[in-house]
């Protein structure tokens, strides 16, 4: 099944998870440390309407607390990212994306609500795609092509079932958008089939393996510009 049709048959705690998956995924482009500020917010998926919001909360605080002090930019935080873009583009850009990744989580609805849920999901996802894909190295970036094959690749099985981690899609999409790909089914296949925190907990395994893919490259990428 395609993803597109996977968000739009996932019920609330699938939603929340696979829009929290995401943005867990996107963390090393905060910090290059913290891997679980994000932790009490799958509690709230697991335990569901009745403590959503209050994680939803101190979330965001956590979060913000992280990108005043720990940004993947070498310390100058996302604040000075206009600076940056002066002296280093490539800089300036892991700045951008700082801000996209907050922005996913500032975007989270309170209310504990499939159309709500479902459409923060649904940018999740787009987001995290179009993030992987400005770190990928095969593919033309923010492109309105790459933008379009985007947007076949989460409407088509067959990439899907092709999507695999360090080899190139066979719709034109690098391996790191391949993989997200991927992770973005499987994260939505596991909350449907399995009931409770089993569930939620294999999720989070899918997730952490992403978010280990992705800080290998911020890495590489930090350490190319020193």
């Amino acid at each position: 099944m395609s993803l597109v049709k996977l968000i739009a048959q996932a019920d609330e705690r699938g939603l929340a998870a696979s829009g929290l998956a995401c943005l867990d995924r996107c963390l090393p482009l905060l910090s290059a440390e913290e891997a679980d500020v994000l932790r009490p917010l799958w509690t709230g998926v697991v335990d569901g309407e009745q403590d959503w919001r209050a994680r939803l909360v101190e979330s965001r605080e956590a979060l913000d607390e992280l990108s005043v002090g720990d940004p993947v930019d070498g310390g100058a935080g996302t604040a000075h990212a206009g600076a940056a873009a002066t002296a280093d583009p490539g800089s300036a850009d892991v700045g951008l994306m700082a801000v996209l990744v907050r922005t996913m989580l500032g975007s989270a609805p309170s209310d504990w609500a499939a159309e709500p849920l479902r459409t923060w999901a649904d940018t999740c996802s787009v987001m995290s795609l179009e993030l992987h894909q400005r770190l990928d190295a095969v593919g033309d970036g923010g492109s309105a092509g790459a933008a379009e094959r985007l947007a076949r690749c989460r409407e088509d099985t067959v990439v899907v079932a092709d999507a695999e981690d360090g080899a190139a899609g066979t719709d034109g999409i690098g391996p790191l958008v391949a993989g997200e790909l991927r992770r973005q089914v499987k994260v939505l296949e596991i909350l449907a089939e399995t009931a409770g925190a089993p569930g939620v907990r294999r999720a989070m395994d899918v997730s952490t393996e992403g978010q280990r893919v992705l800080r290998a490259v911020v890495s590489r990428r930090a350490r190319a510009r020193s």
